[in-house]
């Protein structure tokens, strides 16, 4: 498609199917709200309108991946399905060992388990929430360390999700080689803002790995997204295909995880790829226990042809451009409207600075969740804080101890919304800008041990 006839920003897709949306009054959403103790995670699906809690599993399958269902090979080994996604795989990453598992914290808990351990130090760009507690869970440290520029999130910079290499070297020699258990790259990275990683800042990355003898880990569940900004932002590469970059990217790794829930385009799946041979029959045997057979790792084999069919879809040119478009769309209408959004835009999400937003609620009350259930409230619109809930930690005396940032994430699901959901959501946000004054904070009445912005409760400080 040429390009430069795109004035107006189409979705290149037809709809074929419908599903009904649920229209709710305010005073629907607070009865709804307070019964799900005020945590959106714990709404039902039907009391929500537009879903940006996550891009995880919530895509729109294609009519060739439909089409891929029904030609599912169910046999418990060997099936035809599995080869098909086998061959598919081990040509995006290059690796000889491929794992399918049911999702991608499966396929992290298997490798991080592995690796892990009391004295050991994973260090990432940024670990997003399961990672990070798949790791602690082992008795490990995760430590990130984003690039510098990644911490002003108004400076536009292609490739703000970048690790910052100088503290990389420091870490390493702080805790030896031997105490590393890997260094994982997030790609693209979630936590800070869905910002892309370069190629340069990868191949510097594999560089010091290899001068110590440290294995290099790439989580890609949006590989696709971020060869499209390496594409358009390092112009070394602007002569190859998304998929080509992509392929390059993860040729560097010594190992590849993916919840295929993203770039998969699929509403279930994970991957675990490995160069090394002996780690590869550690992870088979964690597989077998835990999740399935070598073949098929906790999938049917309809899931498995549907994401080998995803996993070659999710380059189409006109597919990723309307993918990262969109979502820009979003992020410059709000910024247009003054709402402080993570700048530049990343590629699954629109980040807000609640903080900034919600200058009058301090941290410690959590004024990305009092943002979070406004949005619920004034709109129907469930999606997630991405902050002093979902990292912040407690000192000795029990004070929380903030996350670096308070952040509300608005994911947008793949090929599911039209230009006019997204408008709709944009009109929500005139309400949000009327409530800046006045808006309340939140506090925790429960919290589990692990990934407590799941099951949590809460109640408004003035309730």
């Amino acid at each position: 498609m040429d390009k430069n006839r795109l004035r107006t920003l189409t979705e290149p897709f037809k709809i074929k199917m419908v599903e009904p949306l649920k229209v709710t009054t305010e005073n629907y959403r607070e009865k709804t709200l307070k019964e799900a103790g005020y945590n959106t995670f714990l709404l039902k699906s039907k009391d929500v309108f537009i879903d940006l809690l996550t891009d995880s599993g919530t895509g729109a399958m294609s009519d060739k991946q439909w089409s891929g269902i029904m030609m599912g090979d169910e046999s418990y080994a060997g099936a035809r399905s599995w080869e098909h996604l086998e061959s598919v795989v081990k040509e995006l990453t290059g690796m000889p060992y491929i794992l399918p598992t049911h999702q991608g914290r499966a396929a992290e808990r298997i490798l991080y388990s592995i690796l892990g351990g009391k004295d050991k130090v994973f260090i990432s760009n940024t670990h997003f929430d399961t990672t990070r507690a798949n790791i602690e869970y082992t008795g490990a440290m995760a430590i990130d360390i984003v690039c510098e520029e990644a911490k002003d999130n108004q400076i536009d910079l292609p490739f703000k999700g970048n690790i910052d290499l100088l503290k990389l070297e420091e870490l390493i020699q702080q805790y030896g080689s031997v105490s590393i258990a890997a260094v994982i790259m997030t790609v693209t990275n979630n936590s800070s803002g869905g910002q892309p990683v370069s190629m340069a800042n990868m191949k510097a990355v594999r560089k010091i790995c290899d001068n110590h003898g440290v294995l290099m880990v790439i989580d890609g569940c949006r590989i696709a997204e971020n060869s499209y900004f390496v594409h358009h932002r390092e112009k070394e590469y602007s002569h190859l295909t998304y998929e080509e970059i992509a392929k390059e990217m993860l040729n560097l790794g010594d190992a590849f995880i993916m919840s295929a829930k993203k770039d998969g385009l699929v509403n279930m799946g994970g991957l675990l790829t490995v160069k090394d041979e002996a780690l590869s029959v550690k992870c088979k045997n964690m597989l077998i226990i835990s999740e399935g057979f070598t073949t098929y790792g906790g999938l049917s084999g309809r899931d498995m042809e549907a994401l080998a069919i995803g996993l070659k879809e999710v380059f189409d040119k006109d597919y990723l451009h309307y993918r990262i478009r969109s979502t820009a769309y979003l992020g410059e209408h709000l910024r247009a409207k003054g709402i402080p959004v993570v700048w530049p835009i990343g590629g699954h999400a629109v980040y807000i600075d609640a903080k900034k937003l919600y200058a009058n609620i301090p941290v410690n009350q959590y004024p990305g969740h009092a943002l979070v259930c406004d949005l619920y409230l004034k709109g129907g619109i469930r999606c997630v804080e991405i902050g002093s809930v979902m990292f912040g930690k407690y000192d000795e005396n029990g004070e929380l101890i903030p996350a670096a940032n308070e952040l509300v994430r608005l994911a947008i699901p793949r090929r599911v919304y039209t230009q006019s959901h997204i408008d709709f959501v944009l009109d929500v946000f005139d309400d949000i800008l009327e409530l800046t004054e006045k808006a309340e904070g939140y506090k925790i009445t429960y919290e589990p041990p692990f990934l407590r912005h799941f099951t949590a409760h809460f109640e408004p400080i003035n309730l």
